[in-house]
């Protein structure tokens, strides 16, 4: 819905440079206003005196971490924030470096009226080149924000030579293969790469992510964290809906993201899904184009999925 006011959520473990793109953003000349909600851990914030240019638009929760205790507050702070709609353009979350981005992508899907005022743009991520690989060992969180991002930002590259960034960007692909990534130098992108992505906008996510179009397409992780896809012709609605409720509600603390176009027989148009852990949201979309092939294709990203299980749950919902 075109007046939905976007958000993003700009996530990245502790020192990876969250605040110069957020500072670089609020700075540049692009003629769009943000309202900037921060998150802080612990009783005493420094975010707000970090960022620069952002005046009574700076609201900071500090009494605890976004993703657990204060997603009360991230929806009364934006309810707040859409009774002085026209006084800005889109929303950025900035959360704590410690943050699990999920909890916050399932507000804007799980509360009704922030669901229906304002829409998830994108998920945001700045990895540290230099220290990123040693933070995937030790930092779970910091797993979680690479697999949740839709956009990456590997910072800090001129710390780092090039075999280093070709290692360090094989982990990233290994957690999370559709990303975009960009390497950067204090977060000097182009804001267009950033903001108003649509990335969260479920006709477009297969779109965005042409990756996931290659037969067979699966990638082998470390241990813990793996994705694969699968496809079929069309599917029958009354086999997929409750098969796919059932898995996300049984598998949902191990499904990170799961997303899929799916065909259903006599249906002109497609339907489109995507899930954050036990959260499901799915719609039908745009008609099928006459040049575009009536297949279903699903995609899972995860930790410790019976991938064979979900595949023959998958095909065995074939109309």
């Amino acid at each position: 819905m075109p007046d939905k006011i976007p958000v993003t959520v700009l996530t990245g473990y502790l020192g990876a440079g969250k605040t110069t793109l957020l500072n670089r953003i609020l700075t540049e000349q692009h003629g769009r206003r943000y309202a900037v909600i921060v998150n802080e851990f612990g009783e005493i914030g420094i975010d707000n005196d970090l960022v620069v240019g952002a005046d009574e638009e700076v609201f900071e929760m500090n009494n605890g971490c976004i993703c657990c205790t204060v997603r009360g507050d991230l929806i009364r702070i934006i309810e707040g924030l859409m009774k002085r709609r026209g006084k800005f353009d889109a929303i950025i979350v900035e959360t704590t470096g410690l943050a699990d981005p999920a909890p916050v992508a399932q507000t804007f899907f799980v509360d009704e009226d922030v669901a229906q005022r304002a829409r998830l743009d994108a998920v945001v991520t700045v990895a540290d080149a230099k220290w990123l690989s040693e933070r995937l060992k030790d930092a779970p969180e910091a797993k979680n924000q690479i697999a949740f991002a839709d956009v990456i930002l590997l910072n800090k590259t001129d710390l780092v030579d090039a075999a280093g960034l070709e290692k360090v960007e094989a982990q990233i692909r290994a957690i999370n293969p559709s990303a975009t990534i960009h390497r950067t130098v204090n977060c000097n992108v182009p804001i267009g790469e950033v903001l108003d992505r649509k990335a969260f906008d479920l006709d477009r996510i297969m779109e965005v992510e042409p990756e996931f179009l290659e037969e067979g397409h699966h990638h082998h992780h470390d241990e813990e964290i793996d994705s694969f896809s699968f496809r079929a012709g069309e599917v029958n609605p009354d086999k997929f809906m409750p098969w796919i409720s059932d898995l996300t509600q049984r598998e949902g603390p191990n499904i990170l993201r799961c997303k899929g176009i799916v065909a259903f027989p006599q249906e002109p148009r497609r339907f489109v899904f995507q899930g954050v852990h036990m959260i499901l949201d799915g719609d039908l979309s745009r008609e099928w184009r006459p040049d575009e092939k009536r297949e279903s294709r699903v995609v899972f990203i995860g930790r410790d999925l019976n991938e064979k299980a979900i595949r023959e749950g998958f095909l065995a919902c074939a109309a």
